[in-house]
């Protein structure tokens, strides 16, 4: 079976009346989006297809012939648990109604309620569904320290341990419709976590980028929706928006906590409904891309302020990953030096050049607030000016700079840290203690440790020799 259908399991149409399983079917692929459909038309027949096929909803008719709707709800909900069963019927019973829902069907309909209504149903339960299998990937994912495709993550150069979770949670729910909500600082390499979600989902289509930071409304709605001929002055053709550009495949949304008020509720209402309008069209198009959305912004902060929508937050934060920065995964600085070394060497036409072995432990002192671009960036500064064997320090030196504005730069708040003891140590005691870490930190390399300290090499020098004598 075709593996880009929505949802990834079946939906299976049980009813004796094939017109009104056509009806049905149309109703759920055209407004619903849901084309993993199923149909039988013989009641006798149901266990056995649900036995054959990977079936995760049933949309169950109540009066059928040979084997009734009730009693096939029994059987359903004993042998396969895991299947969510709605019950259809042609006439509104009460009785009957909370009868099923205590036999376990997920919920009841009759037929001639509201298209629309039936259809939000369905999604609702299809998105159950899903997130039931997730949670039981995730855990088998996070038990076993399983990572079931690691070339998809093979461009994020990474052995750490935080990461290697966060791509075991995108391998369980990047085959879900639900959107995904990707933070972490500018830097840190979004993108390409992006690029791996869509690789992971399988889906046709392409991935589509789209930065919304500074669109304003109308621009948001003709970038995303398109336009139809004469939708405004100067539209003389057809334009297709970046929706149906990613059709079958993922739209990431970059910079989302940036999007103006008036589009946020256009964003909702796509999220909502799956369908959208072209500028100057009454005409409903289906969105059939998955939407992966990213920013370096706090949104909890933004919703206090109320320049983000909390109703569209919890829309987008289904599934959500949030990327360390650097300085919190520093045992990736050697490889990731080594990596960009190789890139810079080959792109700038030079032989790599060797790095000294002081290089790592320097860099592990410093917080990056630029993050691993900010590491790329001095990375190629240092092998462009690069023209002997070993790779020179000082323009890292340079673009790190003293210590003092390192602490300016890093935004951390300055605190007491003998505030809390009650009794406190002498300043030999503090000086020797302060060496000591220096020293721990910079893996013993008094050069480096000296600029922790903000002194000289040769003043922490004697302060060694001073504490050693």
């Amino acid at each position: 079976m075709d593996k880009y259908l929505f949802p990834s399991f079946g939906v299976l149409l049980v009813d004796d009346e094939l017109p009104w399983l056509r009806s049905l079917s149309m109703s759920l692929e055209g407004p619903g989006g849901v084309t993993n459909l199923h149909q039988c038309e013989d009641s006798r027949n149901v266990m056995a297809y649900l036995a054959e096929h990977d079936i995760g909803l049933v949309l169950l008719d109540l009066t059928m012939p040979h084997i009734s709707g009730e009693e096939l709800l029994e059987k359903i909900v004993t042998d396969y648990p895991h299947i969510r069963v709605i019950i259809l019927s042609g006439m509104n019973q009460l009785e009957t109604a909370v009868n099923c829902m205590r036999l376990g069907a997920f919920d009841y309909f009759v037929k001639t309620v509201n298209e629309e209504r039936l259809v939000d149903g369905v999604r609702r339960a299809i998105r159950m569904s899903e997130l039931e299998l997730e949670n039981r990937a995730i855990k088998q994912r996070f038990l076993g320290d399983q990572l079931d495709s690691p070339e998809v993550f093979s461009a994020i150069v990474t052995n750490n341990a935080a990461m290697r979770k966060r791509f075991q949670y995108l391998e369980a729910v990047a085959p879900s419709s639900q959107p995904i909500l990707v933070t972490g600082e500018s830097g840190v390499g979004k993108e390409l976590i992006a690029r791996a979600i869509h690789r992971l989902s399988g889906k046709s289509g392409p991935l589509v980028t789209v930065n919304v930071a500074g669109l304003d409304d109308n621009m948001f709605s003709d970038t995303l929706f398109g336009h139809v001929r004469g939708a405004f002055t100067g539209a003389e053709n057809v334009r297709k928006g970046m929706v149906e550009t990613a059709a079958n495949g993922t739209l990431l949304l970059d910079e989302i906590g940036d999007l103006n008020p008036a589009s946020q509720v256009k964003l909702l209402r796509l999220l909502q409904d799956g369908e959208y309008y072209p500028l100057g069209s009454d005409q409903a198009k289906q969105m059939s891309a998955r939407i992966v959305v990213a920013t370096h912004a706090d949104l909890e902060t933004k919703m206090a302020e109320g320049s983000f929508r909390r109703d569209l937050f919890y829309r987008l934060i289904a599934h959500h990953v949030h990327l360390p920065p650097l300085r919190e995964r520093k045992d990736d600085l050697p490889l990731l030096l080594d990596y960009f070394l190789d890139q810079a060497a080959a792109k700038l036409g030079k032989k790599k050049p060797t790095p000294p072995k002081e290089l790592a432990v320097l860099l592990s002192t410093y917080h990056f607030p630029g993050n691993i671009r900010e590491l790329e960036a001095m990375v190629y500064d240092a092998v462009s000016l690069h023209s002997s064997k070993t790779l020179s320090m000082q323009s890292f030196l340079e673009r790190i700079g003293p210590r003092e504005a390192i602490v300016a730069e890093s935004g951390v708040k300055t605190h007491n840290p003998f505030q809390a003891l009650e009794d406190l140590p002498t300043l030999q005691q503090a000086n020797r203690l302060l060496v000591d870490e220096a020293l721990q930190r910079s893996a013993g390399n008094q050069s480096i440790a000296a600029r922790l300290l903000g002194i000289s090499q040769p003043a922490l020098s004697k302060r060694i020799k001073q504490e050693r004598s």
